[in-house]
């Protein structure tokens, strides 16, 4: 490690440290990489993704959509002040792994000595790479997770060097009471969640799922919590069956819903309305259930229904899907919308910059972004936070396909009403 690296770990300032050297002192530490990056005109851009390990599904777009960024800039950008850049993008896999995140941010913002930051998706890749950036004063724009989860366990305050926009937990929560308030039910709401940090999370009494439920007037049943990949709900669902539940809402893990779900229907217990998060982001987790599939319900972060042309080719959500399924021969899915939007932000973000090279320039176009992504529209205005801004939610459900064994349809848009619904909800048909 240089003795200039050395100075910025301890947590002074990189601006702080050339300004309190000369100028034939700096020639003599290790400085000529930095430098050469600055003469030769190259930007460099670093892409974080959980490409592998167990989260592997929601970055499975990042690097095929870089790749499609790559050929429609042809490896270069010209930025506001006219001067045409190189553009290098260093792809890193998080591995699913927040541990092997901070360790990739680092060696990156240190030693490849990167321009701009950009963390895809997950809380476990994003939130230490955010945490890097701060600490050694590199620009990071993110997307991808719901956005008190990578601010608040960083104190909620207000941050320098990183912004996010996505969703927020509490919008996703209301989305699901949206959903349920478009059937006809008794109101019986039973709740299902794993014994882990998400299921804590979707379940606190304070700000989890039961708050907002109860406010729009259902009666909340919630079992004991169980453990990731039982075989065993029936302690769940005899206590959904003798409250009289005719709802279950939550959050679950694929198998871990396709094991409940299964036990449903053979314990005769037949919900109108299933909807969790995270089991049913994704096609396959749907498919997995068979028949049983058919009107499941979730949030929806992305589909091909949303008619924002992407800034950087035009397309818009459907031309990405269709484009997605012929080149790779399987069914799109909600991550891929925000792999592009991303992107686009921070190719904008670069080309606003005054000097691409220059890691403040590109704080300052960052903050100031202002730019319609294919997931919609992105601008900072300081609320519900200075480093925030809350993109659209809408409530889904799984129906039965033409191409596809299930599509996913917006149902509900009582959060938010960029996009109108492309059907209604209706009771799952057992």
């Amino acid at each position: 490690m240089t003795y200039f690296n050395r100075l910025v770990r301890s947590g002074i300032s990189r601006r702080s440290v050339l300004q309190g050297l000369g100028a034939g002192m700096v020639s003599t530490l290790a400085l000529p990489g930095y430098l050469r990056a600055q003469t030769a005109g190259k930007i460099k851009m670093a892409y974080v993704t959980p490409a592998t390990g167990p989260l592997g599904l929601f970055g499975e777009t990042d690097g095929y959509t870089v790749q499609k960024i790559r050929a429609a800039l042809g490896g270069k950008i010209t930025a506001a002040n006219g001067s045409t850049y190189e553009l290098e993008i260093l792809e890193r896999d998080s591995q699913s792994n927040p541990n092997k995140a901070a360790e990739i941010a680092g060696d990156l913002i240190l030693n490849d000595e990167v321009h701009l930051m950009v963390p895809a998706s997950t809380t476990d890749t994003i939130l230490p790479v955010m945490e890097q950036s701060e600490l050694y004063e590199t620009p990071c724009i993110s997307a991808g997770a719901p956005w008190q989860a990578v601010v608040m366990p960083r104190g909620g305050g207000e941050f320098d060097w990183t912004y996010h926009f996505f969703w927020g937990l509490d919008e996703a929560l209301n989305t699901f009471v949206g959903l349920w308030n478009g059937l006809e039910t008794n109101r019986k709401v039973g709740m299902l969640f794993p014994q882990n940090i998400d299921g804590e999370t979707w379940g606190n009494e304070d700000y989890g799922l039961p708050k907002p439920t109860r406010a729009a007037g259902y009666d909340v049943t919630i079992p004991g919590y169980f453990q990731a990949r039982t075989n065993d709900f029936s302690a769940q669902i005899d206590a959904f069956k003798k409250a009289g539940c005719e709802i279950i809402g939550g959050i679950t893990y694929p198998d871990d819903l396709k094991t409940f779900v299964t036990q449903c229907n053979q314990q005769g217990f037949k919900p109108r309305a299933v909807t969790v998060a995270a089991a049913l982001l994704f096609p396959g987790g749907v498919e997995a259930m068979g028949p049983l599939g058919n009107g499941m319900s979730s949030e929806v972060w992305w589909t091909p229904a949303f008619p924002f042309p992407s800034s950087l080719t035009g397309q818009n959500g459907r031309a990405l899907a269709d484009e997605w399924e012929a080149d790779r021969k399987r069914q799109w899915t909600q991550p891929l919308g925000y792999s592009h939007a991303l992107l686009e932000v921070a190719i904008d973000i670069l080309k606003r910059s005054t000097d691409p090279l220059d890691r403040e320039a590109n704080r300052e176009a960052m903050a100031a972004t202002d730019l319609t992504t294919v997931c919609g529209p992105v601008k900072f205005s300081g609320q519900p936070h200075k480093n925030v801004c809350t993109m659209p939610i809408f409530g889904g459900q799984w129906v039965k396909g033409e191409k596809w064994p299930y599509d996913l349809k917006i149902v509900d848009n009582s959060v938010n009403q960029l996009i109108a619904p492309e059907q209604k909800i209706v009771p799952i048909s057992w």
